[in-house]
């Protein structure tokens, strides 16, 4: 098992030892960074730093090194913007800091995205996006359309405010067999139960997958509004969103 004194960046040391207190997450996070090269811990230390700069500059070196574009996208951006989605998760950081890093992400990837569509590598699946009727707020469901598209999906984002049919409409366009819905008000949480419910009605509910998230929501709160699915983090809803595509009979 890696240990943290395997992680040759400093900083990346700093941020674990400091901002994550779950010990799965901790174990995680040292295992991505310990086999990670000291250059993909820089970027990843830059883009935590929110250094769009030092991203766009250490991303375009690593691709001249020989790097390949999947290994800096997995083992410096996304694992550096999980650690960011664990930091505004538990509120150590806000919606100005996730921003920096996001475009510090963008810096990166708009080396990484044009080598990826050049390779041909077939997305491994879609997903429909979207925060519920009511609630406007997006900085969490952003953060994870972005390592979604990170991993591999093909993300379609129905912005905030979106209603029932809107999702079913989404859904049923783009054969989605994903979908996600994201709440930051406690006052919208129901309107993922009312569109849960209009997909039964609809009797399309067999055909997707649904998971919930955001910052009040819990899996108790799923399991009742009958989500297959819920995610606390960016990081949670990826992960999740693989163990729908490889086992889409299973309960998660």
């Amino acid at each position: 098992m890696a240990s943290i004194n395997d992680i040759a960046n400093d900083f990346i040391r700093e941020e674990i030892e400091e901002f994550l207190e779950e010990p799965d997450e901790i174990t995680r996070t040292i295992e991505i960074f310990a086999q990670a090269t000291p250059a993909m811990q820089d970027i990843a230390a830059a883009l935590i730093d929110g250094d769009h700069h030092t991203v766009d500059e250490l991303t375009e070196a690593a691709l001249g090194d020989g790097t390949e574009a999947l290994e800096i996208m997995d083992d410096g951006l996304i694992a550096g913007m999980g650690i960011v989605g664990i930091k505004f998760r538990e509120n150590f950081i806000f919606v100005p800091e996730v921003l920096a890093c996001a475009r510090a992400m963008k810096a990166g990837m708009a080396h990484i995205e044009p080598i990826l569509s050049d390779s041909g590598i077939q997305p491994i699946g879609t997903v429909i996006m979207g925060t519920v009727k009511g609630d406007l707020h997006d900085i969490g469901k952003n953060l994870c359309i972005m390592m979604l598209r990170g991993a591999g999906f093909v993300v379609y984002d129905l912005g905030v405010d979106t209603s029932e049919d809107e999702f079913i409409e989404a859904v049923e366009e783009y054969e989605a067999p994903i979908l996600g819905m994201s709440a930051l008000l406690t006052t919208t949480m129901p309107n993922m139960g009312k569109t849960i419910d209009a997909f039964i009605d609809e009797d399309l509910r067999e055909e997707v997958k649904i998971m919930v998230g955001g910052a009040p929501v819990t899996q108790t709160f799923a399991d009742d509004m009958g989500a297959d699915g819920y995610g606390k983090d960016a990081l949670a809803c990826v992960a999740l969103a693989k163990q729908f595509l490889e086992a889409p009979d299973e309960e998660w």
